[in-house]
């Protein structure tokens, strides 16, 4: 199931989810120009590499150009792939501009990028020796996943449903959709854990942590409280 929209409008322009949808599309095009072993380099220093922040935390010296806590943040705009970088805006388009109409734009910025930061040390806390970079907006992106389904339980996603060779779309309630969405990256969390960690893959810490720091932090930062118009 893959979701294409949502029935929930909003009343207001988005510019904090256009702006980062916007920012995440210009560094991948700046990576595309670096070829191989430019992007290797650009990782190392930006994306967050659970072995350097383990070392860091430890009094290390790195060496990097930037402090080893800050790629919490920039790593949270780096991506993989056209696959990557599609699906991830394709979850920010829908569900983002509903969460900053929610908080605010300032407010949402903070919630976007404080949800990525702590996806991305729940991934750091399983993975404390890998050196395999960790990247992607996806950490954010299931932190407002997990607001939206705490605000907007009974809002309809459009999903799209692949049946064999035959494609469809169904109507499913956010709390079904985002509830069996996370539900998946638990599970893959756990089994994870049998797995070597330098053997790189899908961050699922990262989702299942962002999803739930999506919840408690949407509260914190007033995700009940009435509407500014």
């Amino acid at each position: 199931m893959f979701p294409i929209s949502d029935n929930n409008p909003v009343r207001i322009t988005p510019y904090v989810t256009y702006g980062l949808i916007g920012i995440n599309i210009v560094v991948f095009l700046h990576q595309l120009s670096l070829g191989d072993s430019g992007l290797y380099s650009f990782f190392q220093h930006y994306a967050l590499v659970p072995a350097q922040l383990t070392a860091s935390l430890a009094g290390e010296t790195i060496g990097q150009p930037v402090p080893e806590w800050l790629t919490l943040f920039t790593s949270q705009f780096l991506h993989g792939g056209w696959f990557h970088i599609g699906g991830n805006m394709l979850f920010l388009w829908i569900f983002g501009n509903n969460i900053e109409e929610e908080l605010g734009h300032s407010r949402f910025l903070g919630f976007y990028l404080g949800c990525g930061a702590l996806a991305a040390l729940t991934q750091w806390f399983f993975t404390m020796e890998s050196t395999v970079p960790s990247l992607g907006a996806s950490g954010a992106i299931a932190g407002v996943m997990g607001a939206y389904v705490l605000r907007f339980p009974h809002a309809q996603i459009d999903t799209l449903v692949f049946l064999g060779f035959f494609i469809t779309t169904f109507r499913v309630p956010a709390r079904f959709y985002l509830g069996f969405w996370f539900f998946q990256q638990a599970i893959s969390s756990v089994f994870s854990l049998s797995m070597n960690p330098n053997s790189g893959g899908v961050a699922y810490w990262a989702h299942a942590g962002g999803f739930v720091f999506g919840v408690m932090l949407g509260q914190l930062m007033g995700l009940f409280a009435p509407r500014r118009r």
